[in-house]
């Protein structure tokens, strides 16, 4: 018999030490209608052909998952000329990105990432018992010099974003390069290129050729962007055979949905579609850059669907007094953008690229803020 007790089971050393991960606003209390550029969801929504797709899955919601969701990495591999051998698909990259710390970056070992990184390289490894590594950026890009100096080792994993989210910045592919011959053999690399579809620098690489060439570079990609499917959640990974055998020992068997494959497959092949959001979103972020910079707004040049605003402090203020009144300014007009503070910026705001209409009215917002306070 069970002796009682007033102990209740406890978590993993370090589990509550752990901040939950904040997504974007959503909503705004009394407004019905708003502007959401808080999350870099597609502009333009899903592709009409991947909604269909979704539909057409309904009368099949009692049947489980193809487990290996063969059909969607096939898919990608003819999309991207990978091998399907060797992509693991996952509900969405964030859970790609936690099975790679959970394989392999437990207690005693050391994660790096830059300073201004995806907020759930840290939390990830937090939960695996790891400890994060964070390096601090050169005028807002992943430094490749910091980041081989803080690998010892402790270190499992590095982490870079590639475009980098929240900056928008990147590094090129001779710097990819530099950063993974740095690199000691059994640490491994892990290029996120959540936003590569936006990017259209020559000089970029989304890591896949490294993945070709070496046994310790991972790829990750995400549906929730470009492609509009983030309510799916729906990503992706190319790894070397040894990585991919990993990870699909790890995952649950049916961690992608039928309705999440079906769309997911759709979308790829739906080019034109992708195309037009990709043109949209270049020539809605340049136009928006432009016209924050005529208001003397310091923006970071963007390869991503966003941009990130320094708002100057107002009146000699805190730091970030004047992101924090810009932002409730924003939200008064049923604007909602994404607060920085959890990045370590908190005199910045980073705005998701939405419409040209969403983009101008935010604009026009901007101006009447930037006269009254600025």
């Amino acid at each position: 018999m069970i002796a009682d007790t007033k102990d209740t089971p406890a978590p993993n050393p370090g589990i509550l030490d752990i901040a939950p991960y904040v997504g974007g606003e959503s909503a705004l209390a009394g407004e019905r209608d708003v502007i959401k550029l808080s999350s870099n969801e597609g502009a333009l929504g899903p592709s009409p052909k991947a909604m269909e797709a979704f539909r057409q899955c309904a009368d099949k919601l009692h049947r489980y998952p193809d487990g290996h969701a063969t059909v969607l990495r096939e898919a990608l591999a003819e999309r991207h000329g990978l091998d399907a051998s060797r992509i693991v698909c996952g509900a969405g990259s964030d859970e790609i990105i936690s099975l790679l710390c959970q394989a392999y970056a437990g207690p005693g070992g050391e994660v790096v990432h830059s300073a201004h990184g995806f907020l759930m390289y840290a939390l990830s490894t937090k939960a695996a018992g790891g400890t994060p590594v964070s390096v601090p950026e050169q005028d807002l890009v992943a430094d490749v010099d910091g980041i081989l100096a803080a690998v010892n080792d402790a270190t499992r994993i590095v982490f870079i974003a590639n475009p980098n989210n929240p900056t928008g910045t990147h590094l090129n592919a001779q710097q990819i390069r530099q950063l993974h011959a740095g690199l000691p053999r059994n640490v491994l690399l892990v290029v996120d290129a959540a936003y590569a579809e936006f990017v259209d620098q020559d000089d970029y690489t989304d890591g896949s050729e490294l993945v070709r060439d070496h046994d310790n570079v991972v790829m990750t990609r995400t549906f929730s962007k470009i492609y509009g499917l983030g309510g799916l959640r729906l990503g992706w990974c190319y790894a070397p055979e040894g990585i991919a055998d990993v990870l699909n020992r790890v995952r649950g068997p049916f961690n992608v949905s039928s309705a999440a494959i079906a769309a997911g497959v759709a979308a790829v092949a739906d080019i034109d579609f992708v195309e037009r959001a990709r043109r949209e979103n270049a020539e809605n972020r340049t136009w928006t850059t432009a016209a924050l910079r005529d208001l003397g707004l310091e923006v970071s040049d963007s390869l991503g669907n966003f941009v990130l605003v320094q708002i100057p402090d107002i009146d000699g203020g805190n730091l970030g007094s004047g992101s924090a009144a810009c932002d409730s300014h924003l939200k008064s007009r049923g604007i909602i953008v994404r607060r920085m503070d959890g990045y370590g910026l908190p005199d910045r705001l980073r705005v998701s690229i939405g419409s040209r209409e969403e983009m101008e009215t935010f604009v026009n917002a901007m101006t009447v803020f930037s006269v009254g306070r600025l």
